[in-house]
């Protein structure tokens, strides 16, 4: 068993926390943060600080098998949410369509991103990708309105995405396929 001292520099195994032994109590020693909070350890829980540390290999092997615990074998499952998150994401915010808008009317900037969202949407179907996120920005919703119209024409169901992810600005597709 480790013997402490009062006035000893002490660190806590497997937690950031240090200070001087300050009070000794059988197993339960007391020490005192360097931010001056006093706090109660056993002592099987305190190391002695000091500027060099040595360790041999037969240590840490032996402190290594004592942590590790014979572990069920872990079987990496898909949680719910995970199976939903989205697949694919576009970006229809024009300034990621088009290094510049100069000489493009609204018109112009509402075509481009609807030829975007219609192509990306065609290529989802063609590499059965079943979930694509179209984020639109939330503005006056003319460019939200226009991909429910086109929404329309694809074997396709949308709603709004999820909300903490995009906030209002962002529908998600999902396209139904063949089995």
């Amino acid at each position: 068993m480790k013997s402490f001292h009062i006035g000893d520099s002490v660190e806590v195994l497997d937690e950031a926390i240090a200070g001087k032994v300050v009070g000794i109590l059988g197993d339960k020693i007391t020490l005192e943060t360097e931010d001056g909070f006093e706090m109660e350890f056993e002592a099987s829980q305190l190391i002695v600080a000091s500027k060099t540390i040595s360790v041999s290999n037969y240590e840490a092997a032996r402190i290594k098998h004592q942590k590790e615990e014979p572990s069920k074998r872990k079987v990496s499952k898909t949680k719910p949410k995970e199976r939903n998150i989205p697949k694919f994401e576009v970006d229809l915010h024009i300034h990621q369509l088009t290094p510049s808008t100069r000489g493009m009317s609204n018109f112009d900037m509402l075509n481009l991103q609807l030829d975007t969202a219609k192509r990306q949407l065609e290529f989802a179907i063609r590499k059965r990708i079943q979930k694509v996120v179209f984020i639109h920005g939330v503005g006056e919703g003319v460019l939200k309105e226009e991909l429910k119209y086109l929404f329309k024409k694809y074997p396709v169901e949308h709603y709004d995405a999820d909300y903490q992810k995009y906030g209002l600005g962002a529908t998600e597709v999902y396209i139904y396929q063949n089995a």
